[in-house]
């Protein structure tokens, strides 16, 4: 964008204007967190994610915030793929395939874009297949137990 500025009717002056370009930013989430507010509450809290996730467009009105949720592993590869070399950051909260997927973890491996791996529950206060994480080695940093703040926590370090 240029700023034109007429000094006197014989000469003009151009002056670029640098506008700050917005981050860009997608909250990935897996498996059963569609059911958020309704599934476990007692683990999960009463909201939704979508109202949650409005709540951090309002928070974050600086970001370009974006928002997925899949139930089957390969469409949140694909997802991965399609955003890890256009997007600033990716928060991932991959559910249970944090635990099972080496495809999840290969195609976070394979992307530029860093990753914060994100979990609303302590992983490591429930069952012990939990403890183990194949998005972790290859995540910028993870983000555990603190519910839904979680996410914000996350965006936080991106910024």
């Amino acid at each position: 964008m240029l700023i034109i500025i007429k000094i006197n009717s014989l000469e003009q002056k151009s002056f670029p204007i640098f506008t700050k370009k917005r981050m860009k930013i997608i909250i990935i989430n897996g498996p059963n967190l569609n059911l958020l507010g309704k599934r476990e509450p007692e683990v999960y809290g009463n909201q939704t994610f979508e109202n949650y996730f409005k709540i951090l467009e309002k928070q974050f009105s600086d970001l370009e915030l974006t928002y997925f949720q899949s139930n089957i592993e390969g469409e949140l590869i694909s997802k991965i793929q399609e955003v890890g070399f256009l997007f600033d950051g990716i928060i991932l909260n991959a559910g249970a395939y944090t635990h099972t997927s080496i495809g999840i973890g290969d195609a976070i491996k394979a992307i530029e874009t860093p990753v914060v791996e994100v979990h609303i529950s302590n992983t490591f206060s429930r069952e012990t297949f939990r403890h183990q994480s194949f998005i972790s080695p290859n995540a910028k940093g993870v983000i555990i137990g603190f519910g839904l703040k979680s996410y914000e926590l996350a965006l936080h370090s991106f910024i």
